[in-house]
């Protein structure tokens, strides 16, 4: 997994977990990466110093990023854009994934359920999936 510290044309500042940079670079230019702030998604990266550990001890970090509250909105944001246009294939997600990575179905983006060792197999077979965030409303 990669971090990066991200910002909009507004601004906005937040951060991006990305399997590798060809994700980030991928899912930027298909417009999936925008800002949980105002949902712009002419996103660019920022400039991060490396984490580098040192020999001092200090008093806790400040915490930085957005808060949870923040980051719950942006979550249920993600989730709601995914129900409202993507096809959702209920537990046939795997089969469906995999026919539409082959060429043998509609290329077009789907959500359902799928069992940890079919989203392995499909990860190991190159087929590029990811878990939808939980409901923020369920979560304490």
């Amino acid at each position: 997994m990669i971090r990066y510290a991200l910002a909009c044309p507004h601004d906005h500042e937040f951060e991006g977990w990305f399997g590798s940079s060809d994700d980030y670079d991928d899912q930027a230019g298909r417009g999936l990466v925008e800002c949980p702030v105002c949902g712009a998604r002419e996103i660019r990266k920022q400039i991060m110093a490396p984490a580098v550990a040192g020999t001092r001890r200090s008093a806790a970090p400040e915490p930085i990023g957005p808060s949870r509250t923040v980051v719950m909105e942006a979550l249920g944001r993600i989730r709601q854009h995914v129900k409202d246009n993507f096809d959702y294939v209920g537990d046939a997600f795997a089969k469906e994934a995999r026919a539409i990575h082959e060429g043998a179905s509609e290329n077009r983006s789907i959500y359902g359920e799928a069992k940890p060792d079919e989203v392995r197999a499909l990860h190991e077979d190159g087929v590029t999936v990811a878990p939808l965030p939980p409901d923020p409303s369920e979560l304490n």
